[in-house]
């Protein structure tokens, strides 16, 4: 087989075989042995970004089952996230020093075990300890995926290739609140673990039969430094991401200290990887690259616009319009079926060279911002199922246009060996935009929704008319001797007597025995 992309090297009797001291043997696939790396890959991508989101609407049971609170009960999400974020940028490494097949097969087999240990926990302790594992798992399933399906593939079907993955990265999160809804009304809440087992298993052995090394695995040194600093920048800067709502950002200690400690470990992290570390555990240097630096950018973006509205949307339709789990996630498979159909006709436009990546990402993103602004504008009390079709409709053929381009572009800048570095990044990117859009877009509800609450709050009284035909309408007594009177009168009985206090709580003194007045 021609080699590809091999760093060449003296050959003669008693040489080093193909991939020996570093030099990369090719590890293109064809046939039946493609198709079945290429279905263990899209297992194993949909095992990890499904499991970002399955989680979510399981929740309050699993609160409910373990006794925890609800702050208590986020630890479940934010430990997933926070081990997945720190374990991304270590990926290349990690190929690199136990080798591509190995560090994925053990990913697979870690991620799996750790779904049973999940299901089958009994203390919100031990499902919070399991799912880091599961997180530090699963971190090293989406960049290694990408890496191995670039590499795998033929040249002349690297569309293909990345047109599949994409498929997998937006499809994922989109299907989990659905397939989690689903698990936990018709089971229970250990299934949206134990449903990991056989695809896990699955994506294993195809992994562990069919894929290959495209380097055997070197004696690297341990920056032990770097991946302390990293863990702990990332790991912080993260907690305030996901917690910062609930403990109102800033005016908490525990916000403002892990800030800090963010901004001091980055700060330190890269310029140890930049000018102290020997063997630096992640390559800053790829960034030097533009493409690869404007593709993570762009990542970000792609992050921001997918996850932001998987975290508002279901919310807005289940609280605001009464729809059942199943039927919220259902409005969002009107995005994922139109990506599904459009992504291969995209990928085969991008290698065509008929236009140019970048007219097709910007018309993507024309895409993407019509679809919001329309999407604003439909999301009202009266919103019916399709009325989300359009504008959710054109969100997934702006998606569709735009991953693919950025992939190829980003992978071919690079070479063979900075394939995993430029996977990590771009990747990293991705998942941080998306934490940072679901801060935001969270704490912009939150907040809102307070501000309406206290403005409904200080109008809704029983002296209104409004008021009053809503609560007699729905049960409420017809003959109420505070809700007959009028919002004046009320007022100026107050200002006459304004030290008047009510008589002790009981049934002979209350002037009014409805339930709905209080008096």
């Amino acid at each position: 087989m021609a080699m590809s992309g091999a760093v060449a090297a003296p050959r003669g009797p008693g040489a080093a075989p193909p991939g020996a001291y570093g030099e990369r043997r090719s590890v293109v696939e064809s046939g039946p042995r493609l198709a079945f790396v290429t279905l263990g890959v899209l297992l194993a991508t949909l095992l990890e970004l499904i499991d970002t989101t399955i989680v979510n609407v399981s929740l309050p049971y699993i609160q409910g089952n373990l006794g925890a609170s609800q702050e208590e009960g986020t630890f479940i999400v934010t430990g997933y996230i926070v081990a997945n974020v720190i374990v991304i940028p270590l990926t290349p490494w990690l190929q690199r020093r136990f080798g591509r097949r190995q560090y994925f097969f053990a990913s697979i087999l870690i991620f799996t075990f750790a779904s049973l240990m999940c299901g089958l926990s009994s203390s919100l302790e031990s499902l919070v300890f399991w799912r880091v594992i599961q997180g530090l798992g699963g971190g090293g399933l989406i960049s290694t995926s990408q890496a191995i399906l670039r590499e795998t593939f033929p040249p002349e079907k690297q569309a293909a290739a990345q047109a599949i993955f994409s498929v997998g990265v937006i499809i994922g999160p989109t299907i989990g609140p659905v397939l989690g809804g689903v698990l936990t009304d018709q089971l229970s809440w250990p299934w949206v673990f134990f449903v990991n087992l056989p695809v896990g298993l699955t994506a294993a052995f195809l992994v562990g039969t069919f894929l290959r090394n495209p380097e055997d695995p070197q004696k690297l040194a341990v920056d032990g430094v770097g991946v302390a600093l990293l863990s702990i920048g990332l790991g912080a800067f993260q907690y305030v991401l996901d917690e910062g709502q609930e403990k109102d950002w800033f005016g908490s200690d525990a916000i403002v200290i892990a800030a800090v400690i963010a901004g001091i470990a980055l700060t330190a992290f890269v310029l140890w990887e930049l000018f102290g570390a020997r063997s630096p555990v992640v390559d800053l240097r790829i960034l030097k690259n533009k493409t690869v630096t404007a593709g993570s950018l762009l990542g970000a973006c792609l992050g921001v616009s997918l996850l932001g509205s998987l975290i508002t949307l279901p919310q807005f339709v289940q609280s605001g319009l009464g729809f059942t789990a199943t039927l919220a996630g259902e409005v969002i498979l009107f995005r994922a079926l139109t990506i599904m159909l459009l992504t291969i006709p995209s990928a085969r436009l991008a290698a065509s060279g008929k236009i140019s990546p970048v007219i097709q990402i910007g018309i993507g993103f024309l895409c993407l911002a019509i679809s919001n602004i329309w999407l604003a504008e439909v999301t009202t009390t009266d919103a019916q199922f399709w009325t989300f079709f359009p504008p959710l409709a054109l969100s997934g053929v702006g998606l569709a246009q735009i991953f693919v381009p950025i992939s190829l572009a980003v992978f071919g800048s690079v070479g063979p060996r900075d394939i995993p570095k430029a996977s990590a990044m771009f990747n990293l990117a991705r998942q941080l935009g998306g934490s940072i859009a679901t801060a935001v877009l969270i704490t912009i509800i939150s907040r809102q929704a307070a501000v309406h609450q206290n403005e409904l709050g200080s109008r809704a009284a029983l002296g209104v008319p409004a008021i009053r035909d809503y609560v007699m309408q729905r049960g409420g007594p017809a003959t109420c001797t505070h809700a007959s009177r009028s919002t004046a009168s009320s007022s100026a009985k107050r200002r006459r007597s304004p030290t008047r206090t009510r008589p002790a709580s009981s049934a002979n003194s209350r002037s009014c025995s409805c339930r709905w007045c209080g008096f």
